[in-house]
């Protein structure tokens, strides 16, 4: 078994915190492992908890779309994981103790992806990924760049579905992704590993 597949298939028997008490499944990620590009949301919700795959209810037929809209596929050029890897109850924000016990597992993913950008799906990644004080309506489509890899949120494809108005915001933030990837990725639109 590869590396990839070994921290895949201990990440599913997790018993880290008390999230594996109430899950369906472990939500590993989905992707490619050799993506340049790695997003990163807070935790799966019921049907990413029933399916064991991230944003596959409402919001990720959203994120498809903007995906779709700069030429990236969830199954070609890009990762998507999340903070926690088990649903939180009623789909509340991870808390503390529960990010900071699965953290190693994104940690573990990120040491091998070996990612040139992360965008963060939302407040709660961006305020793990990028710094505590992260405020997502007005640093959106931002970027910072920390041990030489770029960051950047944008908002919460869920919160989108809540406040449609938000819409054309985001697309400036993948308009700004693409650009970016244009910049300092090597193969996610010219040869997709």
């Amino acid at each position: 078994m590869n590396p990839w597949e070994t921290l895949r298939e201990e990440c599913l028997q997790c018993t880290n915190c008390s999230l594996h008490t109430t899950r369906k499944q472990v939500v590993f990620g989905m992707g490619n492992p050799k993506a340049e590009v790695l997003f990163v949301g807070e935790g799966p919700g019921a049907n990413e908890d029933e399916q064991g795959l991230p944003f596959v209810g409402r919001s990720g037929k959203l994120l498809d779309v903007y995906l779709e809209s700069i030429q990236l596929s969830r199954e070609k050029n890009i990762f998507i994981a999340n903070i926690v890897k088990c649903r939180p109850p009623q789909n509340r924000d991870p808390l503390p103790e529960e990010r900071e016990a699965c953290l190693p597992w994104l940690r573990a993913q990120f040491k091998q992806m070996k990612p040139k950008i992360v965008v963060c799906l939302g407040r709660v990644a961006a305020q793990v990924m990028i710094r505590p004080d992260f405020a997502i309506t007005k640093e959106h489509g931002q970027w910072t760049q920390k041990n030489n890899i770029w960051f950047m949120a944008t908002l919460h494809p869920a919160a989108l579905l809540r406040n449609p108005n938000n819409k054309p915001m985001a697309f400036e933030d993948y308009a700004t992704l693409r650009d970016k990837i244009e910049e300092v990725c090597e193969h996610t639109y010219t040869n997709p590993l």
